[in-house]
């Protein structure tokens, strides 16, 4: 059963129903991820995505904040959630597709601005939520599952728009890779989009204080697709739709979307 799948950090899934719509209309991904609802779940405008295909729904809200939900066209059931860090925050959802596939939907703590959690208690959250990630994966090893979402990292040089000026930048500093590296390799993830596309720069997230964001292109790659090697030769097409982040009323990242042959 191929399908393809798309990750979405959406920024406010109610004041922004308009271009989930589009999306769904426009590229019809099988599977929607999305991120920072900032919605409870009873909110989420669910009667127009149902109306576009979308009948099946999982998801974590809170109001106002973070928030992950999963939308599908093809039959998917509840498969849990983890409070990673104990932070008591919506950050993590999974479905199970007919098929098997289990699908992990994230929402990394973005880290606030200063890279030192002594005097940063957000930074200190998101070294610990990774951590939490990982001993996850240690202790009860992933298989046939995929994980997406708003991973808040952009771990290559190639995924900055500057390597060396973003090496003190929450979002690249080298703990931050090194902790979503351990992530990586505890549960064996396969970085499905770099597999795909694996040289040149890649961005999916481009500032709202950068008017011409477009032209100045000083992007990161924080969105991310993995999946556990015994499917991870089934992905493919893998592709960021920077198109998206000129939408009207965008949000600051663009969709990445990725196929599987299940």
């Amino acid at each position: 059963m191929p399908f393809t799948l798309a990750t979405w950090n959406i920024n406010s899934v109610r004041l922004r129903q308009g271009i989930v719509a589009q999306l769904m209309r426009d590229e019809a991904p099988d599977v929607l991820c999305l991120q920072e609802c900032k919605s409870p779940v009873d909110k989420i405008p669910v009667e127009v995505f149902e109306a576009l295909g979308y009948t099946h729904m999982v998801a974590r809200g809170q109001k106002g904040y973070n928030g992950v939900a999963i939308f599908s066209k093809i039959p998917m059931v509840e498969a849990g959630s983890h409070d990673f860090a104990q932070l008591d925050h919506a950050r993590h959802i999974a479905g199970r597709l007919d098929n098997g596939v289990t699908i992990h939907n994230f929402y990394v703590p973005a880290g606030g601005d200063v890279p030192d959690r002594e005097v940063n208690v957000k930074f200190g959250q998101k070294l610990d939520y990774l951590t939490d990630m990982r001993d996850w994966a240690r202790a009860d090893k992933p298989g046939k599952a995929i994980l997406v979402g708003d991973l808040n990292i952009a771990p290559r040089e190639d995924d900055v728009w500057n390597h060396k000026q973003l090496l003190k930048v929450v979002s690249h500093t080298p703990i931050e890779v090194e902790h979503m590296a351990e992530v990586q390799d505890a549960g064996q993830w396969v970085d499905i989009t770099r597999q795909d596309i694996p040289e040149g720069n890649l961005y999916s997230w481009w500032s709202y204080r950068s008017p011409n964001w477009d032209e100045a292109d000083k992007g990161r790659r924080l969105d991310h697709i993995w999946a556990t090697p015994d499917i991870s030769n089934a992905g493919h097409s893998s592709r960021v739709l920077r198109h998206v982040r000129a939408w009207e009323k965008p949000s600051d990242h663009a969709p990445v979307f990725a196929t599987f042959d299940l």
